[in-house]
Formats: structure tokens, sequence, C-alpha cells
């Protein structure tokens, strides 16, 4: 007997979510294995009373599932690829990207405010160093506090009254039907979503060719080339740096067209710009918008937060 394939994924309501989404694809395919799924505690997961900025690394949401996979634990892990750092640790690729939902960033508010309406002072939750930054340079008048925990998690804190407002993610929202609670999906050409934000990606072992066929036809091509942009452009401009960066990328008429914000902690400096160029390649339009950001002043702004250590 086929021994099933084995799904590694988070615990949270919506990772599991994003898990049976893989696994209910892979079961549609034609004479497709059994599928199972094996939820991993991360470290991001269990600890929560420490800003995300302040955890080390990138990988606190990924590495430990990475872990299993190396270990033949699982045969792929399921991630929200907003997560996954761009430097995948040796033996490991992505074998395929799942069709993205809404990447923008989505606020929700007591009162039905917009980011603009809100009152002054009014505290705003978001764990993100990216949504902070966006947020001060649009309404410096804000108290942004730190809110942890999963979506649902996040919205119970907001209704009792610890928040006026939070700032989370548009597909996470929809993926779990909370959709309703959306006050305003956020502009993404000034608050411009995380690279690969809204987007589900499938990780295997380089070598495993069995699990990698089958994964590989779940592979949407369009939400590939984007994130392949986005992705890149952050690979260039972070440089191992957790940073306030945006990008987001879609293809209109023909081109892709990528779109990349940089802001320092306070907000008080920013850079953004969009190119355009060919779908067929991304990663080098990436760059390409990378290094323009670097020499317009995002160079500066990063080595202003490197010098001050906020981001290690």
């Amino acid at each position: 007997m086929t021994r099933p394939l084995r799904i590694g994924t988070r615990g949270s309501r919506l990772a599991l979510w994003q898990a049976h989404w893989v696994r209910d694809a892979l079961a549609a395919l034609p004479e497709a294995p059994a599928v199972e799924i094996v939820t991993i505690s991360t470290a991001g997961d269990r600890i929560q009373d420490v800003a995300l900025s302040q955890v080390g690394g990138r990988d606190f949401f990924t590495k430990d599932i990475e872990s299993a996979l190396l270990d033949d634990a699982v045969d792929l892990a399921v991630h929200s690829l907003k997560d996954l750092a761009t430097d995948m640790p040796a033996g490991l690729m992505l074998g395929a990207v799942m069709p993205r939902e809404d990447p923008r960033d989505a606020l929700v508010s007591t009162k039905g405010e917009t980011l603009e309406s809100l009152p002054h002072g009014a505290r705003v939750g978001t764990s993100s160093l990216r949504r902070r930054a966006f947020a001060r340079a649009l309404r410096p008048d804000l108290t942004l506090l730190e809110l942890r925990g999963n979506v649902p998690t996040r919205l119970e804190r907001l209704e009792q009254g610890d928040y006026d407002a939070v700032i989370l993610a548009t597909a996470g929202l929809v993926r779990l039907e909370l959709g309703t609670h959306i006050t305003e999906r956020l502009d993404p050409e000034v608050f411009t979503p995380a690279p690969a934000q809204g987007t589900v990606g499938i990780q295997v072992r380089e070598g495993d060719e069995a699990t990698q066929r089958w994964v590989s036809a779940l592979n949407h091509a369009a939400t590939r080339r984007a994130i392949g942009a986005e992705r890149r452009l952050l690979q260039v401009v972070e440089g191992g740096c957790q940073a306030p960066v945006g990008a987001w990328a879609r293809e209109l008429d023909g081109q892709m067209v990528l779109t990349a914000r940089v802001a320092s902690l306070d907000g008080r400096e920013a850079v953004s710009c969009t190119e355009r160029g060919g779908p067929d390649a991304p990663e080098a339009l990436g760059e390409r918008l990378a290094q323009r950001l670097l020499d317009e002043g995002a160079a500066d702004i990063l080595a202003g937060i490197r010098s001050h250590g906020s981001t290690t």
C-alpha cells in the first residue's frame, strides 16, 4: 500500500484552511494518492509575548515545518508564502503556488471608520513592521500597538475594546469567511502589501520527484510569476534585514506591473516606485525595481534601520 502524502502545516485556523485547500486540490487529481495533514507547532505560535520584530530571524513561522520536511516527517509543507524566507534551506524548493486571493491589507475598525477617518490618536493594532511604518506615514498621530494571535483572536481583542482598529490581510479574512468585518481594503498603491501576501506556497524536498510531480499539477502560473517578481525584489532590497518593504505585481495588458514601497520605521521617509516589464522575466523586473528603489533613497532608509538594530 502506498504511503499517504503528508502535509506539514501550522495549527491555526487559517493555516489549516490552507492545508485542507491543498489536500482537496491534490485529492481531485486523477489517480491521486491519499493525503493526510500533520500539524506542527512553530516558534511563532509558541512565542506570543514578544513582538514579531524582536523574534530572531525571519523563519519563526516556518523553520519547524521546514525541519520536519527535511527530516522526512512530512512530504510537503503548506505556508502563507509571505512568511517564507526568500533564501530557503538547502535541500528544499518551492514546488507550487496556489491561486492568489486579494493581496491588499484590510482595516477593521469598531465604528466603521476608514484609515483616514479614524479619530486622532486612535489605537491601531498590528504586529507587522511594514504595516506600522506605512500607517505612520499616512497617519502619524495614530497610536500603533502590538497585536499577536491568530485572525479570530485579533478580531476578538478588537471587539473587547483593546483597540479602535486593527490591520490584517484581506486574504485571511476572506478565506475564513470573515470578510464582512472589513471596513476598508487599503489602496495597494500607497499601502503596498507584503511580497506574496494572499498567496499559499507548497514547499517540497529537492530530489523528491514523486511528490514534486503531484504538487506541480497545482501550480498557478500567473500567481507564480507575480510572486517571483515580488520575492526577488524583497531579496535584493532587504539584504538580510527585516524591513518595511511592500511589493505588488500584477499583469495588465500583456505586461507585468510591479509597485514597491520602502519606509522608515517612523514613517517619515518613504520611497515608492513602479516598473513594467515582460511577464516572462518576473525576477529580472523585481531586481530592476529593487535597484531603482535603492538608488532613489531606500538604501539610506534601510541603513538607518540597520544602524538602530531595530529589526534583527
